[in-house]
């Protein structure tokens, strides 16, 4: 990756952590020690390609907090939160210098992002314009309507489907774009590149990592203390 290619990152910090725990918010919880939005946002300020980190939030003052020293960091500021997550991303996008030429969005809540996927994604969306890291879907599903118990319509074919993680680097231009002619409302998409993809636009689908899990339930968190101890090899 050449050292010519910049790229500003939107770290979405405005969500409610309501399936985590009542009143708290996941993203202050201590992760061995440093709190998990300060080892997302470290991943990326560590790098000199990263000219600009975005935080869209509702509460700065405990973010920046958090983030201890790295608060510090001239290339961090702070937004307002919007209604949905896509109203926070167009939020932070708007603070973007123009002159930036790729954005990446990061989970806030996916603290365990390693170097390597952070360069495999940046690499693949300058080569096809957008590219986001994936999984593939090991479990059978199911579609049905309603919520349970429902009689299931049909098996779904998995071999095409892929769970989608974070980041997601794209233009900043076409994201932009993608925002002003979005046919539907900001609250229905529930993916970033989803908008490219309204639009027509290629998104290509990377490999991502099983250690970048997002951390959304208390079991999450568990979880990610016992792979932070992990060889990151493994």
């Amino acid at each position: 990756m050449s050292d010519a290619i910049t790229f500003a990152v939107i770290l979405p910090a405005a969500g409610r952590s309501t399936r985590f725990a009542a009143d708290t918010n996941k993203l202050l919880q201590p992760l061995d020690g440093r709190p998990v939005i300060a080892r997302a946002a470290a991943a990326f300020l560590c790098r000199h390609d990263v000219v600009q980190l975005v935080i869209p939030t509702f509460n700065p003052d405990p973010i920046r907090e958090a983030l201890g020293p790295l608060a510090a960091d001239t290339r961090i500021e702070f937004c307002p939160g919007g209604d949905c997550r896509a109203a926070s991303v167009q939020n932070a996008l708007a603070r973007v210098a123009p002159a930036v030429p790729w954005v990446a969005v990061h989970d806030a809540a996916r603290p365990l992002i390693s170097r390597p996927l952070i360069d495999r994604t940046l690499a693949a969306a300058v080569a096809h314009g957008a590219a986001v890291a994936a999984l593939p879907v090991t479990l059978t599903v199911k579609q049905a309507d309603g919520p349970l118990p429902a009689l299931v319509g049909k098996t779904v074919p998995r071999h095409q489907l892929w769970a989608v993680q974070t980041p997601q680097i794209m233009s900043r231009r076409d994201l932009a774009d993608a925002f002003a002619r979005c046919p539907i409302p900001l609250s229905q998409i529930t993916d970033d590149t989803q908008l490219l993809e309204l639009l027509g636009l290629p998104v290509m689908l990377i490999p991502g990592e099983e250690r970048n899990i997002k951390i959304t339930t208390l079991q999450d968190m568990f979880l990610a203390n016992i792979l932070i101890l992990e060889p990151q090899s493994r």
